[in-house]
């Protein structure tokens, strides 16, 4: 198989290259929606499935196939909401979609009333949009479509208001909706004690790219929730800072950020892993699957030698067989797999010089023979009485 390696071009770079970035959006996908074990035991029974396809265990095969058809299927059923978010995020990136952002005053406005509500300890949670659609995971709330005041918001989450437990969701300057449900988080220990707005913003800021704003009424601190993860702030005047880089990533995809150690490590792991499994995959099936010839030195095996006769010796014991196939089998070929079978029973007739067909070597399916040299063997026989 290594001996397609000299037709490596530009073109089989490029497919390996392709190849790998999709292993590692899978293997990153898996490590966010935590199914890296589930992953790992797809790619277990995958390597067991290998084993018994090389070993012809037809019935075993048969078992693990459908085992595969009804494992996708519960796959999807699992993840289909992390699956429809991946596909939602490759139309996105290829519609190029910007939602409406607030003006530069807006902010610094939200900014302001937000840290007036935390000193006042008065609760509150404002949702603006990324580029992902979050409709589907809000639930209620009351259309509003009313221009952004300090004012409008501090009303919103009064005591008095009957909608003052729920989400303000803001597009642009306008307040879009007020009362709105999100969808709570299931993982608890990212809340740390903090009560149901905190484990709200999670949860939406899981399921999209959203950026949540949210005043603890008790704490009287202020908090951003953004992929997931729930950052509590040092000053109330960051609140501008943290919208601001928001929006600058929805303008740009490609802004350049920071990335802490930790993760820089995780990615150079992630993307070796990835690249490793392209590699691998392109060995397999490129060079793999090219149709190549070689050569192997076969044992000959006599058998229904008659009663009466001794097989002393076969003249020559080997024979050098060509054979032609799919690279990947004849790499992954054993000796074991070969044998030159010789029907011994015409000796009684004083045969003693067979010739060889290709009929008579045993050799996986998926390979041909091609020429058999020499194309004779001699049987050294006595008998016995």
């Amino acid at each position: 198989m290594l001996s397609g390696l000299h037709d490596i071009g530009l073109v089989d770079v490029v497919d390996v290259l392709v190849v790998a970035l999709l292993y590692w959006v899978l293997i990153d996908w898996s490590g966010r929606v935590r199914a890296h074990l589930a992953l790992f035991g797809m790619a277990t029974l995958g390597a067991l499935y290998a084993i018994v396809l090389q070993l012809e265990l037809q019935l075993t095969a048969w078992i693990l196939q459908g085992f595969f058809a009804g494992f996708v299927v519960l796959l999807v059923v699992i993840f289909q909401a992390d699956l429809r978010r991946l596909f939602e995020q490759i139309a996105v990136l290829g519609l190029r979609r910007r939602p409406v952002q607030p003006s530069t005053d807006v902010v610094i406005r939200l900014s302001r009333v937000l840290q007036q509500m935390a000193e006042l300890h008065i609760g509150a949670i404002v949702v603006l949009p990324g580029r992902e659609p979050l409709e589907r995971h809000l639930q209620g709330g009351i259309p509003l479509n009313a221009l952004f005041s300090e004012e409008l918001l501090r009303s919103l989450f009064d005591h008095g208001s009957p909608g003052h437990d729920g989400a303000v969701l803001l597009k642009g300057d306008r307040v879009a909706h007020f009362a709105v449900h999100l969808p709570l988080t299931e993982d608890r220990a990212r809340l740390g004690g903090r009560g149901t707005r905190h484990a709200s913003a999670i949860g939406l800021t899981e399921r999209c790219d959203a950026l949540c704003l949210v005043v603890s009424e008790e704490r009287g601190t202020v908090s951003t929730a953004q992929n997931g993860r729930l950052q509590v702030l040092d000053r109330p005047g960051e609140i501008v800072g943290v919208v601001r880089r928001h929006l600058a990533t929805l303008n740009s995809p490609a802004v350049r950020r920071r990335l802490p150690w930790s993760r820089l490590r995780q990615l150079a792991l992630e993307g070796g892993t990835a690249l490793i499994l392209a590699l691998a995959s392109w060995f397999a099936f490129v060079p793999g699957s090219a149709v190549g010839e070689a050569t192997r030195m076969v044992a000959v095996v006599v058998e229904n030698l008659p009663d009466g006769y001794v097989l002393d010796g076969v003249e020559p014991k080997q024979v050098e067989v060509t054979l032609a196939g799919p690279q990947r089998e004849l790499f992954l070929a054993t000796d074991v797999d070969f044998e030159i079978v010789v029907d011994g029973g015409l000796v009684r007739l004083g045969r003693r010089t067979f010739s060889l067909s290709a009929d008579a070597v045993a050799h996986p399916p998926h390979l041909r023979v091609v020429d058999i040299d020499p194309p004779k063997v001699v049987l050294a026989v006595r008998e016995t009485h």
